[in-house]
C-alpha cells in the first residue's frame, strides 16, 4: 500500500494562514481570496466616493458629473454609494467559514444588514440609470437586469435559511454576489473595448454640445474644437456625433466609456452568472455536505419534507426524491424480485 504523499513546505505555509480562518481545502481558500480580496480592494478604493462633492466628482467618468450633480440624480448616487459599499465590506466575512462556527449571531445579524443596503443600493441604481456612463438603452437594461438578478437571489437565499435549507442559502448568496461582483469585471472590460474602438477606428455616439461644453470646462477650448455646437444648423437637437477615441479631450474620453459601458456590463454578467453555476457544479460535496446538515436541522424543526423543506429541485422539479446518505431507499416487491432476478444472472455467468 502506497505511503500518503507528505505536503511540501508551501502547501503547509499556506494551511497555516487558511485552517485557523476555517478553510478546510485549498481550492475554496484560493477562490475566496481572489473573488472576496477582489470585491473587498475594489470597495476599499472607492470609499472615498463617499464624498460626493468632492472625490466622486473629480474621480467620476467625464460627463457624469454633468447629469448627477444635482437634483434627484445626486440624492440617488448617494444613496447608492452609502449602501452598496458598506455592503461590499460586510458580506466578504459572510464566506469566512471560521465566523459561521464561532460566531453565527454575528453572521446572522450581518446578513440581516446586508439585505436593505443592497436592495437600497438598487434604488440607488435605478435613479441614475438614466445617465450613469451615458445612459444608453443597453445600459438602462443591464442595470434594471443585474438589480432584478441581485434581488431574486437575496430573496432566495433568505427564503432557504428561513427553512433551514442551508445548501440552497449557499447557493443562492454565491450567485447573488457573483452577479454583483461583475461591476468589477465590467470596468476592465470596459478599458479594453475603449481601446480597441479607438484602435479600429469608424464608432461614433452622439453627445450634447451643453454636455460637452461642462466637461472641458473653457469656453475657448469649447469653441475651437466643437465649432459645429456655434454653428447654425450645426446640431440634431443639440446633440453632435463624436468619434469613439479614448486617447484625446476629456469629453471624447467620457463619450468612448459611455459607449462601452453597456457592452462591457453584458458580457461580464454573462461571464459571471456562468461561471458561478460552473463553480456550483465543481462542488457537490460541499453541497451534499450542507444538504445533510439541513436534514437533521430540518427534522429537529419538526419541518415537512425534511432534507427538502426550503426550493429544491426534487420538490420543485422532476429530480429524483434526496434521501439522507444513510437512509437506503424502500423497494417495491416488483423491484425485489428484479434485483434477485438480477443476482441470479450474475451467479449464472459466475
Amino acid at each position: 500500500m502506497a505511503a500518503p504523499k507528505t505536503p511540501n513546505a508551501f502547501v503547509n505555509v499556506v494551511r497555516k494562514i487558511y485552517h485557523p480562518i476555517g478553510f478546510k481545502k485549498g481550492y475554496n481558500f484560493t477562490l475566496w481570496f481572489i473573488f472576496a480580496g477582489a470585491l473587498f480592494g475594489f470597495v476599499l478604493a472607492r470609499l472615498q466616493y463617499l464624498s460626493i462633492d468632492g472625490k466622486f466628482k473629480a474621480g467620476s467618468s467625464p460627463g457624469e458629473w454633468y447629469w448627477l450633480r444635482s437634483g434627484f440624480r445626486k440624492v440617488g448616487i448617494t444613496l447608492h454609494l452609502a449602501t452598496i459599499l458598506p455592503a461590499g465590506l460586510l458580506v466578504v466575512l459572510q464566506f469566512i467559514p471560521i465566523i459561521r462556527y464561532k460566531a453565527l449571531i454575528f453572521h446572522r445579524i450581518n446578513g440581516y444588514v446586508i439585505i436593505p443596503l443592497l436592495l437600497l443600493s438598487h434604488v440607488g441604481a435605478i435613479m441614475v440609470a438614466r445617465h450613469s456612463f451615458g445612459g444608453e438603452f443597453e445600459t438602462q437594461v443591464l442595470v434594471g437586469l443585474l438589480v432584478i438578478m441581485t434581488t431574486s437571489g437575496i430573496f432566495l437565499a433568505y427564503y432557504n435559511i428561513k427553512r433551514l435549507q442551508i445548501d440552497q442559502h449557499r447557493a443562492w448568496m454565491i450567485r447573488t454576489w457573483f452577479y454583483a461582483g461583475s461591476i468589477i469585471t465590467l470596468r476592465i472590460i470596459m478599458i479594453l473595448s475603449s481601446l480597441i474602438v479607438t484602435k479600429t477606428g469608424g464608432y461614433y455616439r452622439a453627445m450634447s454640445c451643453d454636455e460637452i461644453k461642462f466637461i472641458l470646462g473653457n469656453q475657448n477650448q469649447f469653441e475651437a474644437s466643437y465649432p459645429q455646437c456655434s454653428a447654425v444648423n450645426g446640431t440634431i437637437d443639440g446633440y453632435i456625433a463624436l468619434p469613439a477615441t479614448f486617447n484625446t479631450d476629456a469629453a471624447r474620453i467620457g463619450n468612448t466609456l459611455g459607449m462601452c459601458f453597456g457592452t462591457a456590463g453584458w458580457l461580464a454578467l454573462a461571464m459571471h452568472a456562468v461561471g458561478v453555476e460552473i463553480y456550483l457544479r465543481l462542488t457537490p460535496r460541499e453541497n451534499e455536505r450542507l444538504r445533510t446538515v439541513s436534514y437533521q436541522r430540518q427534522l429537529e424543526a419538526g419541518f415537512n419534507h425534511p432534507g427538502s423543506a426550503g426550493i429544491t429541485s426534487d420538490r420543485w422539479g422532476d429530480a429524483d426524491t434526496w434521501r439522507p446518505p444513510n437512509e437506503k431507499p424502500l423497494q417495491s416487491d416488483g423491484e425485489e424480485l428484479s434485483e434477485r432476478g438480477k443476482d441470479v444472472n450474475r451467479t449464472t455467468m459466475i
